[in-house]
């Protein structure tokens, strides 16, 4: 924190480190905080373990208190990331913790809110902290390593789902064969291993960390399909897999697009705490991956087959005037809810 910090923290901490006295030159609160901004106090309880006279009483109190505390971070979305935060450490939800906004709080939950705001106010990401993201209805566990899923990728399992649904109306028969390249946290596989039972997944990743995050969500939420080996997620190069295991039914990918030299523009929830290799394309080349699965698309998708891609915001503009070179191959772009051009769908006609 920094040295002028205010409300909750600061009088915890200023409680807990008294002005003292080392090597003859008195050190107060201020210099205190700056020396020591990235160690959390150790308690919040005083005498007889009752709580500081500065720690909020009850659920209200410290929603208020948390609310302003990220607020002053900086943060986007303090309200309720406040709620989701205060929410955690009291073991309730969002609806429960409205219900007991009067509850009394004891200083054990008083120092678990705490811990996760300082988290916070450090501006790591709130997912990583809580743990989980909810994505196209399910929790996935999320952490250092892996990308936060974004409302964003939900779009390329609305449109596979659609497709699936048209290739049975036109006879095509059910998808069988799908790849989710880059993985990542597994959630675009272990969605459509529970969305398509005909179908087997394989997910790649050349990340381990984010393999195991993958590895860790198929199976607490897709046992079955993990057993009967219908889903499977494997270390290795995206698009080694899109050309080993052709044809494929379904391509699903959310490869990294972001140009490096846009890294100052990111938030550092983003910058800071998410993996590089997941968020930056090729150095001075952002396009590379989106233009190597369009380039593939006809040799890698059977017949009626179907590959989706996640775009950056403007790439869609760079990617259109290459569509008519590639023979064999029905290119088109969707715009999410924000207006913006999201997904790339590349068909091969049947």
């Amino acid at each position: 924190m920094c040295r002028h910090e205010r409300g909750w923290f600061a009088a915890w901490w200023r409680d807990l480190v008294p002005a003292r006295v080392d090597g003859g030159l008195a050190i107060g609160y201020h210099r205190w905080v700056a020396d020591h901004a990235d160690k959390p106090p150790a308690s919040t309880t005083g005498a007889g373990g009752a709580a500081k006279p500065d720690a909020p009483k009850d659920a209200r109190a410290m929603l208020a208190m948390a609310r302003g505390f990220l607020e002053k971070k900086g943060v986007e979305s303090a309200r309720l990331e406040a709620e989701l935060l205060v929410a955690h450490a009291l073991g309730l939800d969002r609806l429960h913790l409205f219900l007991e906004l009067d509850r009394p709080v004891v200083p054990a939950e008083i120092d678990r809110a705490r811990d996760l705001l300082v988290r916070r106010g450090r501006r790591e990401p709130a997912h990583y902290i809580l743990g989980l993201r909810e994505f196209h209805g399910r929790p996935f566990a999320i952490g250092r390593g892996a990308l936060v899923p974004r409302p964003e990728t939900e779009h390329l399992v609305d449109r596979a789902l659609e497709r699936a649904k048209e290739r049975v109306r036109d006879g095509l028969g059910p998808v069988s064969k799908v790849l989710d390249m880059g993985t990542g946290s597994g959630c675009l596989a272990t969605t459509l291993a529970l969305a398509l039972p005909a179908a087997r997944v394989v997910g790649v990743d050349s990340s381990p960390a984010a393999l195991e995050w993958a590895r860790r969500n198929a199976r607490a939420l897709a046992p079955e399909a993990c057993d009967a080996g219908r889903l499977a997620l494997e270390l290795g190069d995206m698009h080694a897999a899109l050309a080993s295991g052709a044809p494929w039914d379904l391509v699903v990918a959310n490869p990294p697009y972001i140009d490096e030299r846009d890294r100052h523009t990111l938030a550092p929830e983003v910058r800071d705490w998410e993996p590089a290799e997941a968020l930056f394309g090729p150095s001075g080349d952002p396009d590379r991956h989106a233009l190597a699965i369009l380039e593939a698309a006809p040799r890698v998708l059977a017949p009626g087959g179907q590959c989706l891609v996640e775009l950056g915001h403007d790439q869609a503009a760079r990617l259109r005037p290459l569509f008519p070179r590639v023979e064999g191959i029905v290119a088109r772009v969707h715009k999410d809810l924000a207006g913006h051009e999201r997904v790339l769908e590349l068909s091969r006609p049947d």
